[in-house]
């Protein structure tokens, strides 16, 4: 995380010393500043700037080293437990669908919205009591 923030910091820099460039070169051409491309290039250089501080934030709050800048890691140091996830579970399909019902009842016809809801309600609580009952019973 380390390189990142020190790239973050460079870019940063290489960002404000473009948009100096910039800005002289408009000015010598034109004789006025061109505004859009100055703001945006010096506000690329303030978001790298807003990056950088964060990922230094993120990297002294973890108290170590991760895998990534260490040169002894292995592939699977880094390896995070991503959650479980539902196999075989139709659920989220019918909760997508309610999804599209009630965004098409929005845009069209009211009625259809209400029917939408209802089964997006169905579909999470279906989603949430799946492990509850039938084959995948715990």
């Amino acid at each position: 995380m380390r390189v990142n923030t020190n790239l973050f910091w460079i870019l940063t820099v290489f960002m404000i010393l473009a948009g100096a460039v910039y800005t002289t070169w408009s000015v010598l051409e034109t004789g006025a500043v061109e505004w859009v491309g100055t703001v945006a290039i010096f506000l690329t250089g303030i978001l790298s700037a807003f990056l950088a501080f964060y990922l230094r934030l993120v990297h002294r709050s973890q108290g170590s080293e991760l895998p990534e800048d260490r040169l002894d890691a292995n592939i699977d140091d880094g390896d995070p437990e991503v959650g479980f996830f539902s196999p075989w579970s139709w659920w989220p399909l019918v909760l997508g669908f309610s999804c599209a019902m009630l965004v098409l009842g929005l845009a069209v016809v009211v009625w259809i919205a209400f029917i939408g809801v209802v089964v997006l309600i169905v579909a999470i609580v279906g989603w949430t009591y799946e492990y509850y009952r039938g084959h995948f019973a715990r």
